[in-house]
């Protein structure tokens, strides 16, 4: 069973950055490397979206609204993922969740996500 822990997240100023981290295990019938792996996130009042997506090899892809402004990253030798947050705006307040999407492929849906970290951006 996978297991998923989000850490890092926090309270800044608009402007200011953030970085995420996950640790993830109980990959069974493969690798963490061979997993698409994502971040998604959730406002409140508002349905879970997606973030980010990065496969090994660092092919990277983000939503329009926060493209050029976050980073995704993964550290393969320990089973990590990270999402670098800068230039924080408050409509980036939400719970963000660490995601396994696919084994081979990224989507913008997951098959195991974890319980979340709290993001809040103030004015």
């Amino acid at each position: 069973q996978v297991q998923l822990v989000e850490s890092g997240g926090g309270s800044v100023q608009a402007g200011g950055s953030l970085r995420l981290s996950c640790a993830a295990s109980g990959f069974i019938y493969s690798t963490y490397s061979s997993y698409c792996m994502g971040w998604f996130r959730q406002a409140p009042g508002k349905q879970r979206e997606w973030v980010s997506s990065i496969m090994t090899g660092g092919v990277a892809d983000y939503a329009d609204s926060v493209k050029g402004r976050f980073t995704i990253s993964r550290d393969n030798a320990k089973n990590t993922l990270s999402l670098q947050m800068d230039s924080l705006k408050p409509e980036d307040t939400a719970m963000y969740y660490c995601a396994a999407v696919g084994r081979g492929y990224c989507t913008k849906e997951y098959f195991s996500i974890g319980r979340g970290t709290q993001v809040t951006v103030s004015p």
